[in-house]
């Protein structure tokens, strides 16, 4: 089922029927549109100290109490790596909260192979050996500065651009409450629609500036005013999932 990401806002995190924290917002890969971790706020208890909750430890989730049970230990959640939100979280961090929980990393590794993984001919030049160790070095130092999650409540109210005109602001995301795939883009349309509401797959993206808070779409304003209007107060019907994509299909097979 689909549910909204600032709905988890607020929500009570027990842990073995101890009350942990509330979760203050969610970060997602913006590579493949994931929800990664809840950073959970730890309150008075931990001194107000925030941690990460990855889906791996979500138990279930009890939309109508507010409450979300993981299966980790009130010690667990204590003795887990800090974080600071005002700060990106890099992958150096994200490895030492993996090595903690035991959980398996999620990114891609790039090792170079080894000269003894395949058969050589004659001894290579020992510069050869310098230059792989060299770039080995580089290569793990940017995989542990890059940084591919973002604040779901960062993004909340980025501008959305069609090719050809502005047509709103991110106003939340749609994510599967089994697989936590981000599946859409909740775009509050300006005085153009009346403040109407549509969703916008992220496939449909092509490209996000952090930097000047923008999500580009591959889409045409006309193909975003004509798409079914999505109403906040009903989850997504298949139904409608249905005529969604039968939209952008056809509006794309015009152009």
């Amino acid at each position: 089922m689909l549910r909204s990401i600032q709905k988890l806002e607020g929500i009570r995190v027990l842990a073995a029927n101890d009350e942990v924290g509330t979760v203050e917002e969610a970060y997602f890969d913006d590579e493949q549109w994931l929800v990664r971790y809840l950073v959970v706020d730890t309150g008075g208890w931990l001194r107000g100290r925030r941690v990460l909750i990855a889906p791996h430890a979500v138990q279930s989730i009890d939309w109508q109490r507010g409450s979300l049970w993981v299966n980790l230990t009130r010690d667990q959640v204590q003795g887990a790596p800090g974080i600071d939100t005002d700060k990106p979280v890099s992958r150096q961090q994200e490895a030492e909260y993996h090595r903690y929980y035991g959980y398996p990393q999620y990114w891609p590794r790039a090792d170079f192979w080894a000269w003894g993984a395949m058969p050589v001919i004659s001894v290579p030049d020992p510069r050869v050996f310098d230059e792989l160790e060299r770039r080995r070095r580089a290569d793990a130092r940017r995989k542990r500065s890059d940084v591919h999650l973002r604040s779901s409540r960062v993004v909340n109210g980025y501008r959305i651009e069609a090719s050809d005109d502005l047509i709103g602001h991110v106003a939340d995301f749609l994510f599967d409450e089994t697989t936590w795939a981000i599946r859409y883009l909740i775009v509050e349309s300006g005085n153009w629609l009346h403040g109407r509401r549509v969703l916008v797959f992220p496939r449909w993206i092509r490209a996000v500036s952090w930097s000047e808070r923008t999500v580009s779409l591959a889409l045409t304003r006309e193909q975003v005013e004509q798409s079914p209007e999505y109403d906040p107060g009903c989850a997504p019907s298949t139904g409608y999932g249905k005529a969604l994509h039968r939209h952008y299909l056809r509006s794309h097979h015009r152009k």
